[in-house]
Formats: structure tokens, C-alpha cells, sequence
């Protein structure tokens, strides 16, 4: 078992960090995830990140299909008892979600890289949801901004699409969608 101490630190007993144990850590801005045991803490994020996130997830809720639902972070995707991500966007089937998480594997799973998350987003994160059978992955880097899709195959991502700045984006799955990656940044595109 985990516990958190006055100044908010974990003390770890035996074993990994369990999701149980995320119930215990302060809300305190930051967003506490956790892969296979591991405990991951990332800042608030940035102008540029959160006005990406807010409208993209306009867009996509715009586009998607009544069979699916289009949530934005904090939202709980669990898997198994170690495994707790909140990515900052995600499609799933309707069916599959629970008045306080998504149980099952996202249709889709959008991160939008900070610097200091960039490096998991690209990898860690990248192999989790593969494991876990999300079909779909988009990241997208607020430099440019650059949308880099990838589908999974054979339980890896291979790369589909790229787009950069004034590029469009057009997706045909997990549903039809197009815009342009500059667009989501609105009057923040100069910060």
C-alpha cells in the first residue's frame, strides 16, 4: 500500500502503486497517472496546449458519430488494477464507458505534447495504448503545430498522417474529420 505524507510525498509499501491509491493524492493542479505500477506527475499545462486540446475537441465532438463519445482530461482510461492514463483526449464507444471511467480501450487517444511531457507522450504513453488496443493514435506537438496520426497494426503504430501548420488534416477512421492543425490554436498562435 501507498500513502501520502504532509508535504505530499508517496511512501511505497510493497509492490507497484495501485489506482486505489491515486485516490489518496492531492488535487492539486497536477495530473497523477499511472502505468504498470508506475506513478506518472505532470504540471498544469500551457496556453498553447489547452487552446489546442479545447478546440479540437470541438471539432471532434462535431464530427462524431452517436455511437462513440468525445471526453477531454481529467477522464480515467483503466486498465487492470496498475494502469490508470488520462489522456487529453479520447473517443470511445458509448457502450463502454461508466458514470467514472472508461474501463476498455479508447477508440482514439489524442495527446497533446508539453515540453515536459513530449518524451512519454512519443513513447511510453505511445507503447501503453498500444497494448492496450487503441486502434487510433494522434499527437500533436503545439510548435507548428505539427498532428502526427498513427493506426495500430498487429498490435504496433505505424504512421498514417502528418500535418504541419496550414496543412489539413483529414482523417476517414475511427469517423471523417478534417481541419488544420494552426486553426486549433485560435488568437493563441503568436504565444
Amino acid at each position: 500500500m501507498t500513502r501520502v505524507t504532509a508535504d505530499n510525498s508517496l511512501i511505497s509499501g510493497s509492490g507497484p502503486i495501485t489506482v486505489a491509491d491515486l485516490a489518496e493524492l492531492p488535487d492539486d493542479g497536477r495530473r497523477y497517472e499511472l502505468l504498470d505500477g508506475v506513478l506518472i506527475v505532470s504540471p498544469a499545462p500551457g496556453t498553447r496546449h489547452q487552446a489546442i486540446t479545447y478546440r479540437l475537441y470541438g471539432v471532434l465532438e462535431a464530427a462524431c458519430p452517436a455511437e462513440l463519445a468525445v471526453l477531454g482530461a481529467p477522464y480515467a482510461v483503466h486498465v487492470g488494477e496498475n494502469t490508470e492514463l488520462q489522456p487529453d483526449l479520447l473517443i470511445g464507444r458509448l457502450a463502454d464507458f461508466t458514470a467514472t471511467d472508461l474501463p476498455a480501450a479508447p477508440v482514439l487517444v489524442v495527446e497533446v505534447a508539453s515540453p515536459s511531457t513530449a518524451l512519454i507522450d512519443r513513447n511510453t504513453k505511445k507503447a501503453a495504448y498500444a497494448r492496450m488496443g487503441v486502434a487510433h493514435y494522434w499527437i500533436i506537438e503545439p510548435a507548428g503545430p505539427r498532428l502526427t496520426a498513427y493506426r495500430s497494426a498487429d498490435g504496433e503504430y505505424h504512421e498514417v498522417a502528418t500535418a504541419i501548420g496550414a496543412e489539413t488534416f483529414t482523417a476517414t477512421t475511427p469517423f471523417p474529420v478534417r481541419f488544420v492543425p494552426r486553426d486549433l490554436l485560435g488568437p493563441f498562435a503568436n504565444c
